[in-house]
């Protein structure tokens, strides 16, 4: 008898199957936060802090956890974060989670720094979004989104949240440096995860030879062993509002700003043309004294909400933190390291099954709220932590 959860029942699980499969530096540069890891924690304690109210006596015969986003039915209140190292995690790991997120119904966002060339990922079809950040050499960030305009990517995520490079020293400790630093602990630790080195690494090596950031400009797609994991991209500390304001003029479909924590910016980006805003503090990877996304998502719906589409992310490893922000008023929630180690332990298989287990949880907490659709999530079954 085929066991249909693959052996996992919760993110845990899939989080402890890519910690055994692949070698420590990448499942840490995967998997970790920044400096202290501080926002990461918060991110995950404020849920144990938020409560849910329910109502009983409700009929719940009939459950259904579909919404409407920029004017198309998905069948799950998520969306597929964007994760770089997606392609590393298994081969051409991207187009596996993308088929995955398609057999689910939810939206797919490829990252720019992906290993896999975004026309390929297109193939996998479902609704596609496509992150980038923007480049010094702004052309070249313009030629790149065009490219995912033609290739069928519906939806623009423009992260805005890392103008500098983040610290993550972790990465440098176990190895990923300019050159690539061949030591005992770091060979070491490649091969003695056996899987993964024939299933991702020789096969990209016996096809397109050693990855690359395949949708980098031509002259600067830079092999995975010529820069550090996470320093990849040349951070743009000039990028300003009036850049969100081209980009409207550049893209015909929704327009989403991803990195937003304050009210003030998701004011901007609504009147420089977005159609949505993500809060998101990068999963504690960026800033890490920043405040849990979920605590500031009543104010930027407060500020916006009437305006532009509200996405909230960092921290959601259970439903009950989707039904969470759903019942605040999220317009949805991206996942982004539930997906990425479900597709590292299993493939498609993974991250279909990751994105079962959401929907599964989403499906028996509306239940015992006594909420039959996501509509029937209000504030009133949120019971928000008190300040200290």
């Amino acid at each position: 008898m085929t066991d249909e959860t693959l052996g996992f029942h919760n993110t845990a699980d899939l989080r402890d199957a890519a910690k055994r499969r692949l070698p420590k530096g990448l499942f840490e540069f995967m998997d970790r936060g920044n400096d202290d890891e501080v926002a990461m924690r918060d991110n995950r304690l404020v849920f144990e802090k938020i409560k849910l109210r329910p109502r009983v006596l409700v009929d719940v015969a009939k459950r259904s956890q579909e919404i409407t986003l920029f004017g198309k039915k998905q069948a799950m209140p998520v969306i597929v974060a964007p994760t770089g190292s997606t392609g590393l995690a298994w081969y051409e790991g991207e187009v596996a989670l993308a088929r995955a997120a398609a057999a689910m119904g939810v939206p797919f966002t490829l990252a720019s720094s992906s290993m896999t060339a975004l026309e390929r990922v297109a193939e996998a079809g479902g609704t596609l979004w496509f992150q980038f950040y923007m480049w010094q050499d702004r052309s070249l960030s313009h030629q790149l989104i065009e490219r995912a305009r033609k290739a069928g990517y519906e939806a623009l995520v423009f992260t805005v949240d890392t103008p500098v490079t983040p610290g993550r020293e972790y990465n440098l400790k176990n190895g990923f440096t300019i050159p690539f630093k061949f030591t005992r602990r770091n060979v070491t630790d490649v091969m003695i995860h056996p899987r993964w080195v024939m299933g991702v690494l020789m096969r990209y090596m016996m096809t397109t030879g050693m990855p690359r950031y395949a949708n980098f400009p031509a002259g600067s797609q830079t092999k995975i062993t010529a820069l550090p994991m996470g320093r990849t991209t040349v951070w743009n500390p000039s990028v300003t509002w009036d850049d969100v304001k081209e980009l409207r003029r550049l893209w015909p479909g929704p327009l989403i700003v991803k990195g937003v924590q304050d009210h003030r910016d998701a004011l901007a980006a609504a009147e420089a043309g977005a159609d949505a805003v993500a809060i998101s503090n990068h999963g504690g990877r960026v800033l890490d004294s920043s405040l849990p996304p979920i605590l500031n998502l009543p104010r930027v719906l407060d500020t916006v909400g009437k305006r532009i589409s509200v996405i909230v992310d960092s921290g959601f490893r259970r439903g009950s933190d989707v039904v969470k922000a759903m019942a605040l008023g999220a317009s949805a929630v991206m996942l982004g390291r539930a997906p990425l180690h479900g597709t590292a332990a299993a493939g498609e298989a993974g991250g279909r099954r990751a994105l079962e287990i959401y929907r599964d949880e989403i499906d028996r907490v509306m239940g015992l709220l006594g909420c039959p659709t996501i509509t029937d999530l209000s504030p009133d079954h949120v019971v928000m932590p008190k300040d200290d």
